[in-house]
Parts: C-alpha cells; structure tokens; sequence
C-alpha cells in the first residue's frame, strides 16, 4: 500500500511540475496559430496585389503554412518535454521511404513546382507538348495539369514530363501563319496562279497585310509544279481563315482552269520486231495451205 501511495505521489508531483509547462506550451500553440494565420493573410495580399497567378497563390500558402505549423508544432513539444530528436529521426526515416515508394509523384511534384513557378503557360492558353498532349490549360494543380482539347476531351497531364518536354504556347503570340502546299499542272501558267492566290488572300480582311501573303515555287514534282503559299492571321481567327480559305483557292483556280493534278503514270507498249502477231493464230497447229 505504501508503494501504491508512494507512486501516486510521484505521478502527482510529475504532473504538477509540468502543469506551468503546459499551460504556457498550450499558450504558444494559440498565440502561433494566430501570428500564423496573420502571415499567410499578409502573403495572399501580397499575391493579389501582384495579381499572381491563383494557382501559384494556393501552392505557396499552403507549403508555407505547412512548414510554420511544423516549426510550432516541434516548438511546443519540446517545451512540454517531449524528446522531439527521436521523433524527427522517425519522421526523417519515414520521408525517406515514402519518398522511395512514390518517386513518379514526387517527380510531379517537383514538375509542377517548375511550372508554377517559370510560368511556361498559364490557365486559358493554348498548348501542345512533345509527349502528345494538346488543349487549352483549365488548371494546374501540383501533381496535374488539366488540359481541354478541341473535341471537349479533358486530358490530365503529369507535370514532370510535361515540364522537361518541348512546350509550344499557341496564345502567347498575337499572330499566326497559315501555309498551304497546293500544285498546279505543269501546263498551268505559274504567274497567272499565283495572282488567283494572292487575290484570294488579299480579299479577306482576316488576312494581314504586313507580312504581305507570299506565293512560292517550292518543288517540280513528278506531276505537278507544287507552291507553297504563306499568310498570316491574327491567332483568335486562324483556323477560320485557314479553312476558309483553304477551300476559296480551290473554288478560284477551277474558275480559272488552273488545274490541280493527281498522281498519274503513263504506261506505253512497244512492239517489238519479231515477235508480234503477224495475222496466224496464236497458239497451236500452223495454218495449212492448199
């Protein structure tokens, strides 16, 4: 019994003593909270007075956040008097582990952070990759970047790949060039061609005048002398114009009888002496004469 009572009154003590500890441990954690909430409100106005993207915003509040709660977090338990080097040994092991078994995650991750950070294209572009995505950026998040394609399709894109491939931005340009490859007969006058053309573009408003559209022999085929045509548009009215007139230039050299041939091969018999029907039959028993 005295044991009992001896042990109760160590547990009392202990308890006791650590009672000021705690009071003030648990007075840190509110005041850390609160000086914590105050930072990242002072960050997100910073972020909207730089007008950063939304996307980029969240990501730092919330690594930010995350790191300052950790920092309180160790902070208090250490001046409750928990151990806290044995706990961050722990937590170190099992990071390295997770780290090892989600690899392909953690390689997004660090892709998305590139991306949210050197802003390669931003929500509402117009992209492709070398890796074969393509469509218009609706959200990045940290591990995925949502596209949608021209069909309606979403397509959800890991960030490490597409941040270490070739990212080609279609709206951070104001204009585009439309280029055609068209061939014209060898028996069609090429000069007369090239100013059915050249009318054509010139008589859609669409089209720019500086660069002016160009006209171009650009090889003799087999069959067909082919051109290579160049215009530009502004970007929002590129594939209208493209199109367009893609099928006017066709309309405007039949109307010209400038003819668009197709492949063709020219095959030819030759006789040859000796050894062509010379009125008998062909086959069998040789013609009997009387």
């Amino acid at each position: 019994m005295e044991k009992i009572e001896l042990a109760l009154d160590h547990i009392i003590e202990a308890v006791l003593s650590r009672i000021p500890s705690v009071v003030l441990g648990i007075l840190i954690l509110i005041a850390g909270s609160w000086l914590i909430g105050l930072i990242l409100r002072i960050i997100r106005k910073r972020f909207e007075r730089r007008s950063v993207d939304l996307s980029l915003r969240d990501f730092v509040a919330s690594i930010v956040k995350f790191i300052l709660y950790t920092m309180l977090i160790l902070s208090v338990a250490s001046m409750v008097g928990i151990q806290t080097t044995s706990f961050v040994a722990v937590l170190g092991a099992a990071s390295l582990s997770i780290g090892l078994a989600l690899q392909g995650s953690l390689s997004n991750f660090a892709g998305g952070v590139l991306i949210l950070l050197f802003r390669p294209f931003r929500v509402g572009d117009y992209v492709s990759s070398a890796s074969g995505a393509a469509g218009t950026i609706e959200k990045i998040d940290i591990l995925y970047t949502t596209m949608r394609t021209s069909d309606g399709i979403a397509v959800f894109a890991p960030n490490g790949p597409l941040a270490n491939t070739v990212i080609t931005n279609y709206s951070s340009i104001t204009k585009r060039r439309l280029e055609y490859k068209i061939g014209i007969a060898y028996e069609s006058n090429i000069k007369e061609a090239r100013e059915v053309i050249l009318k054509v573009l010139n008589d859609d408003y669409r089209i720019m005048g500086t660069p002016k559209p160009e006209v171009r022999v650009s090889e003799l085929a087999d069959s067909a002398v082919n051109l290579v045509i160049w215009a530009w548009a502004p970007k929002e009215q590129f594939w209208e114009a493209y199109y367009e007139n893609f099928e006017r230039i066709k309309l405007a050299l039949d109307a010209n009888n400038i003819t668009i041939p197709y492949p063709q091969q020219e095959m030819r018999i030759v006789n040859v002496p000796g050894t062509g029907d010379s009125g008998g039959s062909l086959g069998g028993d040789p013609p009997v004469t009387p």
